[in-house]
């Protein structure tokens, strides 16, 4: 069973999942895909990631937190640095890729990127789902550390102005991670990001994890 803490708030810091050199290792595999973007969504077919996924699943860390029955279903990586630089408001993370199209009233916000197809999940199926940020880099606050609001995935899928009222009245907690370690988060959790303003890279592997079976008469893109 996850720990209180994590059901509670919605979040928590692993430690050290991966060591340095697993951590470079894993980025020398993904520079040559970007071609000067700050990021992709399209790494789950590659088989580099499809055993990252695997190491996941099978880490002792995850164990209480990552359901054993739970696929990935994305892989997103982010490159923040001094020349690749942005900030990001305070928002959930809504949209999921989907191999087909649906006509249900509680599938909206369809949408394509990289050639894939996403859609805003239901509530019902967001609040099972699962994120798992591998940082290959220490990522500090002057390095754009992800900011949270504890507890905000409790209360649904949220509005614009919902959400930046909440952040007005809500505590922020920092999450600065080392090299190596993973911030693991439900996506209904509000958050947040600055520009970097320090001189390292912060370079993280963002993986979804969900139930096999989507519902709704969804099918997964890719599960790995």
């Amino acid at each position: 069973m996850p720990s209180n803490d994590f059901l509670s708030n919605g979040f928590e810091i692993i430690p050290k999942l991966f060591s340095s050199q697993q951590c470079e290792q894993l980025a020398a595999q993904i520079s040559p895909l970007l071609q000067d973007a700050a990021g992709t969504r399209a790494l789950l077919t590659l088989n580099w990631c499809g055993a990252l996924v695997q190491c996941l699943r099978e880490h002792a860390a995850l164990s209480d937190i990552l359901p054993a029955d739970f696929v990935a279903v994305q892989c997103t990586y982010f490159e923040k640095s001094q020349t690749r630089n942005w900030l990001v408001s305070v928002h959930q993370d809504l949209s999921i890729p989907v191999a087909n199209f649906v006509e249900h009233p509680e599938l909206q916000g369809w949408s394509e990127k990289e050639g894939q197809l996403f859609v805003q999940a239901p509530r019902a199926l967001l609040e099972k789902m699962l994120a798992i940020r591998v940082h290959l880099d220490p990522c500090l606050a002057q390095d754009g550390a992800l900011r949270v609001i504890p507890k905000s995935h409790l209360l649904g899928r949220l509005s614009a102005d919902e959400a930046i009222a909440m952040r007005k009245n809500s505590q922020e907690i920092l999450c600065a991670v080392e090299q190596g370690g993973a911030l693991v988060m439900r996506p209904l959790l509000l958050h947040a990001s600055s520009k970097s303003s320090g001189q390292g890279l912060r370079r993280v592997l963002h993986f979804l994890f969900a139930p096999r079976e989507p519902a709704y008469g969804l099918r997964w893109q890719h599960a790995v």
